[in-house]
């Protein structure tokens, strides 16, 4: 019964919002002729009299960071406060509220300076489900965090998370939706859950094609949730926005993805964080470059060094010898979607075997079968194949819960 609530409730919002212009009234007639083919994106976040007379009266926990903006001025925290909403609790999932710490790195409880409200971490190297104590605080989550739709970016784990803790202590959850810049792309393989870890949460393919809306709908759905249990669940969904849509983001949502190519390549070169080989973190692209001291037979170079959001990357002060990918055409990036010939480039330049794979790469992939595979000489495109099927059985298991066409 959860599960079909859920949904419909989903979906009555999301027609109401089809035609909706920027301020989200309900009332707004159909989009005609002499308007823009192409309308600016209206974000979940920016249509607050959707969300707001839904919260109004609540204890608010607030799971963002400097990704969270609704304009490009105002915060969604800044907007919930003005609109006399009470959030009580800040979240903040890796690279904290503000987005500058490393990758991985441990980020400790604060309080929101311009505001004065605690922000409660949930990356500090503990248990990432909050206590009862914090979760006595509040009655509903909401969620406004920028994705990228990648199964080892951390920020649907977080997402994910925090729907376990809502189901675990009987709260509310509401995801303010956001477009993911890789919507147009399902690819890789589906998550052995076996390699369950904190960059693979759910068993969907390396590239999902979905919001976290959508993602937030079908774990709901499918049972995914701790137990298979379900949430009381909102999505406020995007205005003026399609699969096809070529969503540019206005803020990087991670240091090391400062640009929009930098996220195509990151489903391509994210592998190599499971082996010696640098992605270029510490240079001017990250996840656009790839090289070794120890790599042969190279022409570029390149020298990580230390800077925020890259204290200590790989390969620090190394001379590096590899690949240049910083100048691809975006739009060839794309059509191409994962793309095995660099990581199997580098395992054969490398040529120290078994051991260019550390069990982080296995994490990674979310399968044992590919490093086998490339350790046995298949090529990039027998690789890529062999997930295929899964990916379409993937593509009509997430179609209940799709809302954008």
């Amino acid at each position: 019964m959860m599960k079909n609530l859920a949904i419909i409730t989903l979906l009555a919002v999301s027609a109401l919002t089809a035609c909706a212009g920027t301020s989200g009234s309900a009332s707004s007639a159909p989009a005609t002729s002499t308007e823009p083919l192409e309308a600016p994106v209206i974000v979940g976040a920016a249509r607050t009299s959707f969300y707001v007379p839904l919260l109004q009266g609540k204890r608010i926990a607030l799971l963002s960071n400097q990704t969270g903006m609704v304009d490009a001025e105002h915060h969604v925290l800044d907007v919930m406060i003005e609109k006399g909403l009470n959030v009580v609790t800040i979240f903040s999932p890796e690279h904290g509220f503000r987005g500058n710490a490393d990758a991985g790195e441990h980020v400790s409880s604060s309080i929101d300076e311009k505001t004065g409200i605690p922000i409660a971490s949930l990356y500090e190297g503990r248990s990432p489900i909050p206590s009862k104590e914090t979760m006595d605080k509040f009655d509903v989550i909401v969620i406004d965090l920028q994705d990228v739709g990648l199964r080892f970016y951390t920020y649907y784990v977080t997402m994910i998370n925090l729907m376990d803790a809502a189901a675990l202590h009987g709260k509310e959850v509401m995801v303010l939706d956001r477009p993911n810049p890789n919507i147009m792309t399902i690819d890789g393989p589906i998550l052995d859950m076996n390699l369950r870890s904190g960059v693979g949460r759910l068993p969907i393919p390396t590239v999902y094609g979905m919001t976290m809306g959508e993602l937030a709908l079908m774990a709901n759905g499918e049972g995914w949730l701790k137990d298979g249990h379900q949430v009381p669940l909102t999505v406020i969904p995007c205005g003026n926005y399609t699969r096809a849509t070529r969503y540019k983001l206005p803020i990087a949502p991670s240091p090391n993805l400062p640009n929009m190519l930098s996220i195509y390549l990151y489903p391509s070169t994210c592998y190599f964080e499971g082996t010696p080989v640098s992605l270029g973190r510490g240079t001017d692209w990250p996840f656009q470059v790839y090289g070794h001291p120890d790599m042969k037979n190279c022409t570029f170079e390149f020298t990580p060094r230390s800077r925020p959001g890259a204290k200590k990357p790989p390969c620090l002060d190394q001379l590096c010898h590899g690949v240049d990918l910083h100048n691809l055409d975006a739009e060839q990036v794309i059509a191409r979607g994962i793309n095995m010939e660099y990581v199997v480039d580098a395992y054969n330049k490398m040529g120290i075997g078994e051991k260019f794979f550390t069990r982080f790469f296995d994490l990674l992939m979310g399968d044992t079968q590919v490093k086998k595979m490339i350790m046995d000489g298949k090529s990039p495109a027998e690789i890529e194949a062999s997930w295929k099927d899964d990916v379409e059985q993937f593509k009509r298991q997430r179609a209940p819960y799709l809302l954008y066409q």
